[in-house]
């Protein structure tokens, strides 16, 4: 019996692999999603826009029961906004998906999509709209409690975040992402005054607000320079504008262990004076 050599064999399997592939694209059209966002403002709006992989018609599903044309005529750059205020949706619950339509008029599906529709806060009279104004404001304003620790000693700080660039993402809840800049002050410790500036990624999690891993560089303007990567827990939201954390975070200077240290702490999210993108 003639065994066929592993060069073979990995050829062949590469060749049929990719012949399957060719199939099955020839078979479908790709959607390529670009936007997929509802505007906060009112009249709250879906914006959505997207690519195909060839020429095609296209609508949209919205919860099963509302159809709406995208394009009629055959393209591959898909566009549409639509005023979500007059169909009467709930806040929460929401979906749609992309129908397409090739040659022949078969059709394809897209994967559901989930959306929310912003809640809107009313107020009554000036006063109160001050009052909520200046809430917000304090609220804003407090300072993270802080725990910090090394191996012998611990030591209780104030933190202050602020986000400064939000990174737009396909949901209402929260961005992908954001920039922010940070001040700690550590009560009686070694290094008592820190600088940060970083990146914290957002992921949203059944159960939970949210996950979010970050990576900061921090400094003290006066020798101290490190890193200091964390990972927050979104717990629940006050006012539906701010949400209770809590954050654990390593700091450290590259090559100098003596200036490890730990950190807990438990602050607000809100996104009240950043700037989408």
């Amino acid at each position: 019996m003639r065994i066929i050599p592993h060069a073979f064999l990995i050829l062949f399997m590469i060749l049929l692999t990719y012949a399957v592939n060719s199939y099955s694209q020839e078979d479908s059209i790709e959607i390529y999603v670009i936007d997929n966002y509802v505007t906060p403002e009112i009249p709250h709006k879906l914006i959505l826009s997207f690519f195909t992989s060839e020429a095609c018609k296209s609508k949209i599903n919205i919860n099963g029961t509302i159809d709406l044309i995208i394009s009629n005529e055959k393209t591959d750059n898909h566009k549409i906004q639509i005023d979500l205020d007059k169909y009467n949706l709930k806040p929460k619950g929401n979906y749609f998906y992309i129908i397409v339509e090739g040659e022949n008029g078969k059709t394809f599906n897209s994967d559901k999509d989930e959306f929310e529709i912003p809640e809107v806060v009313t107020v009554e009279g000036g006063s109160n709209f001050m009052t909520f104004c200046l809430f917000g404001g304090i609220v804003f304003a407090l300072p993270s409690p802080t725990y910090a620790f090394t191996e012998n000693k611990s030591y209780f700080g104030l933190t202050k975040e602020i986000p400064l660039i939000f990174l737009r993402s396909s949901g209402y809840n929260y961005p992908t992402g954001y920039f922010s800049i940070e001040y700690s002050h550590i009560i009686n410790a070694p290094v008592k005054n820190l600088f940060r500036t970083g990146y914290k990624h957002i992921l949203e999690i059944p159960g939970l607000e949210y996950v979010s891993p970050g990576l900061n560089y921090v400094t003290n303007f006066k020798g101290y320079n490190g890193i200091s990567p964390e990972l927050s827990i979104g717990l629940f939201k006050i006012l539906n504008s701010f949400t209770v954390y809590s954050r654990y975070r390593f700091s450290a200077k590259p090559g100098d262990t003596s200036s490890e240290f730990h950190e807990i702490s438990i602050g607000l999210y809100s996104g009240f004076f950043a700037v989408y993108l």
